[in-house]
């Protein structure tokens, strides 16, 4: 996949909806001379978002739209296109993006899954990884396409699951490894 490159970054938004911290890790990782991409927007479903303050922060540019309909999908659309935007990161997105959004960046949207794809999509992984006594668990970056979570996989890390783990406990030594894979996955994308 190549995109806008050269001394260009790739403008890139980051989409979330609550603590923001893999945004953290992808904004601190766009500061980089190395790295291939700079964020130029924020984009949240939820206006309590905490990961928000990190536009305020790094002076991003951030929108809050609902998500609920097609014409706020739209609005979104025009703002991304507006703003030349390349690349788009789902971080802890928990919306589903409908085909004609997908279609409209197709093969430009990532997104990170806090399990080892194709197991477990959707919501509850850490709970269903330890319920099924699976060994590792892990976390995924993939391509966006109009399945949910079965896009093609860019990387994956694993985490080995301890008897004594709890979803959440689980949950915190992989969102870790989440925030080395996606900028890596980012520079594997950009190096090929």
């Amino acid at each position: 996949m190549v995109l806008s490159t050269g001394s260009n970054k790739i403008k890139t938004a980051v989409f979330i909806s609550g603590a923001g911290s893999n945004l953290k890790s992808l904004i601190k990782f766009s500061k980089l001379k190395k790295s291939p991409i700079i964020i130029k927007m924020i984009i949240s479903n939820n206006f309590k978002a905490k990961g928000l303050q990190y536009a305020k922060i790094y002076k991003i540019k951030k929108k809050v739209f609902d998500f609920k309909n097609a014409l706020s999908e739209k609005k979104i659309i025009h703002e991304l296109k507006k703003d030349n935007i390349d690349l788009i990161c789902l971080a802890g997105f928990m919306k589903i993006l409908s085909k004609s959004f997908i279609k409209n960046f197709k093969g430009k949207i990532l997104n990170i899954h806090p399990s080892l794809l194709p197991k477990y999509k959707g919501l509850n992984t850490h709970e269903k990884a330890i319920k099924n006594k699976d060994k590792y668990s892990g976390c995924t970056v993939h391509f966006v396409n109009s399945k949910l979570d079965s896009g093609k996989i860019i990387n994956q890390k694993k985490v080995k699951i301890n008897k004594l783990d709890t979803p959440k406990t689980l949950a915190k030594r992989i969102l870790i490894q989440e925030h080395k894979l996606y900028p890596s996955a980012i520079m594997k994308i950009f190096s090929l």
